[in-house]
């Protein structure tokens, strides 16, 4: 039994010490930041991170533990090329810590440790101006003085930048992600102002046209719009109508259940001719839809407009914009609606109404371009914002951004930026012709293995003759 006339381990005395490290560290120790990582998107079975985050930076002062250098081994020959490990230990106040930094992250979304500092977070060394990525922290030294431990000795190694997302708003601290990772260079001209498309009517249909389509049953639990089916005109099937189904999606029941997406309504690409009765119309589902139940039902006119023809497809269209008809007069007023392609180009026309009583063609009007596909070739890209490539679909993160160059630095890249396409930015709605790009790596502090490696095989050359002789 411990002698009960000793104090060994309590609080006053446990406080002390605490205080005297805490003190120490303000005095020899270094300001550091240190950024806990957020856990974007992780593989469910092994585990592996696969999009991480770093948007938060908190100073704190740490003692530099190797203060005759870093580690040994900083530069490493490998197979992968040359990789710099440079190492530091660093030492934080346990104390401080926890009463400043862990009531500041324990309510951040996707931090899934806030009691301490964790492996993978990131400290940024500012003597260096380098990003270090804690490796292992050790709790336990020195070993229980007084039956408690005071500090976390942090071992951290050179940061290897791949696809995280380094976004501080700590210039010192995101700036150095700006020329390191796995980066793509786009190279961009502007088109001017966009072109406003224009269309044309091809035929009238004098007698028994389908005017419209009313839904009287939208179904649910759909996942790709159905087809649409018309009976055959009397008049062959040449003239029988056509149209496409739209859907609408994010439906709950009213118990607050996902019941997918409903079946908007059915917009007319050919009204058809020469029905002497309203046709029927069958919505059919495929195979691997579980959607079911929509149905509807049409309605027919005489002189109702034909198929309307793209003349003149535009440019710069980034939402579909107003179409309009010219009245006939006495009868119906069609109505319809653009469908914009990725190239921001004005496709197809389609029928909400086809009209009636129309003897001739009417006038289409489509309205110009508005918002960012105004015009192209505008705009300043913001750093760490989204960018999407408008035929490609391709997206990315901005890393910096040069207007009088017309050059994107990019990284996160999920696909193929495919040159003649848009690329738009999510926040600062910049609107850019991609003519080139070029990819390279600038990860860690040697990008020029290659390089390297070929004039380490001029060293021993094979070409002619074994340098080491014949057998």
């Amino acid at each position: 039994m411990l002698n009960p006339f000793f104090l060994q381990g309590s609080q006053t005395e446990q406080s002390l010490i605490q205080d005297l490290i805490n003190e120490q560290l303000r005095m020899y120790g270094v300001e550091v930041y240190y950024l806990p990582r957020k856990y974007i998107t992780k593989n469910t079975i092994i585990q592996e991170v696969i999009e991480s985050k770093f948007d938060s930076a908190y100073p704190i002062e740490a003692y530099v533990n190797n203060y005759e250098g870093y580690g040994d081994n900083t530069q490493l020959l490998s197979k992968f090329g040359i990789q710099a490990t440079n190492e530091i230990n660093l030492i934080i106040s346990q104390e401080r810590f926890e009463n400043y930094i862990t009531p500041l992250t324990k309510s951040l979304p996707n931090i899934e440790l806030a009691t301490r500092p964790k492996e993978g977070d990131l400290i940024y060394f500012p003597l260096g101006d380098r990003l270090f990525e804690i490796k292992f922290v050790e709790h336990e030294k020195p070993f229980y003085q007084l039956q408690k431990n005071y500090v976390y000795d942090l071992r951290c190694e050179l940061f290897r930048y791949e696809d995280e997302v380094i976004d501080t708003e700590v210039d010192e601290i995101d700036d150095n992600t700006i020329t390191e990772g796995n980066i793509q260079s786009l190279t961009f001209v502007s088109i001017g102002a966009a072109v406003t498309a224009t269309a044309s009517v091809v035929g009238i249909c004098t007698v028994g046209g389908v005017m419209s389509v009313t839904m009287t049953s939208r179904g649910e639990k759909y996942r790709i719009p159905p087809a649409v089916a018309f009976s055959i005109s009397p008049s062959g099937s040449s003239y029988t109508a056509a149209g496409i189904a739209t859907l609408i999606s994010n439906l709950t029941n009213c118990d607050g259940t996902q019941i997918g997406s409903k079946v908007q309504g059915v917009e007319i690409t050919n009204p058809g001719c020469g029905y002497t009765v309203a046709p029927g119309i069958v919505l059919v589902g495929y195979s691997t839809d579980p959607g079911v139940g929509a149905a509807a039902t049409t309605r027919i006119g005489n002189g109702v407009l034909g198929i309307v023809s793209i003349t003149n497809g535009g440019g710069g269209y980034v939402n579909p914009p107003l179409v309009t008809f010219s009245s006939p007069g006495i009868g119906t007023t069609a109505t319809g609606v653009a469908i914009v392609s990725a190239a921001g180009t004005i496709t197809a026309i389609r029928y909400t109404n086809a009209g009636a009583g129309y003897t001739v063609a009417p006038t289409v009007t489509i309205a110009p371009p508005t918002g960012i596909g105004a015009t192209i070739g505008i705009g300043t890209f913001i750093h760490n914002e989204i960018v999407t490539g408008t035929i490609s679909g391709a997206t990315a993160r901005v890393k910096s951004w040069t207007r009088s160059t017309g050059v994107l630095t990019i990284t996160n890249v999920t696909a193929d930026f495919t040159p003649g396409e848009t690329v738009h930015g999510a926040e600062s709605g910049a609107l850019y012709k991609l003519t080139s790009k070029e990819e390279y790596n600038t990860i860690g502090e040697f990008p020029d293995n290659d390089n390297i490696e070929v004039e380490a095989d001029k060293i021993l050359d094979f070409t002619e003759t074994n340098p080491f002789g014949t057998p």
